[in-house]
């Protein structure tokens, strides 16, 4: 529905700065009308794709958290993010959301039993704390998934949201602290 909804919205937004072109020319090529709108037709695209990539998410420097592989499993993350995000803004296919949906639900588990193992292995003290954060992840991802079959396009911007803030949180937050602590362990 919101889908359908951005799309129209669009062309109807485009088919009215047609017809204002139109009759604007009619009033004479001097008449300033026209060519306003013309200039407004031709930014829409411009207006759009902005709109449309302030969506995604870029890592960023300032989300490290000092290990290469966890920072590396955290930008893969944040790309298979990105991949719900298009399923989001484009017509993409129920396949194609689906496969999104659960590439990233595997990856994740991948990344959390990997990062927990790092924790175990260096003897990080919170580590228990940590894994409930994850747990808890887990449980709601598996509760919006449950709610995308009962309703896709909400459930999917709901949890594009959840995951867009929970992630940078996570990492920002609790996964900031292990790095330190495995940093002075000399893990890099």
């Amino acid at each position: 529905m919101f889908k359908s909804m951005g799309t129209f919205g669009l062309v109807l937004l485009t088919v009215t700065a047609i017809v204002m072109v139109g009759l604007g020319f009619l009033m004479g090529p001097t008449h300033p009308l026209p060519w306003i709108m013309l200039v407004i037709l031709i930014a829409i695209p411009f207006i759009h794709n902005k709109m449309i990539s302030s969506q995604y998410m870029v890592w960023k420097d300032e989300y490290s958290v000092g290990i290469e592989a966890m920072d590396n499993d955290h930008k893969k993350l944040l790309n298979l993010i990105n991949q719900l995000q298009t399923a989001v803004n484009y017509y993409t296919g129920k396949e194609f959301e689906q496969k999104a949906l659960d590439e990233l639900i595997d990856y994740t588990k991948t990344h959390f039993a990997r990062e927990e193992k790092l924790m175990e292995e260096n003897g990080y003290p919170d580590l228990e704390t940590h894994k409930k954060q994850h747990k808890q992840f887990i449980e709601k991802v598996n509760h919006l998934v449950d709610e995308y079959q009962k309703d896709s396009d909400v459930t999917m911007v709901d949890a594009l949201n959840f995951l867009k803030n929970w992630l940078v949180k996570h990492i920002n937050g609790t996964d900031k602290e292990y790095g330190k602590v495995l940093n002075e362990k000399g893990i890099h």
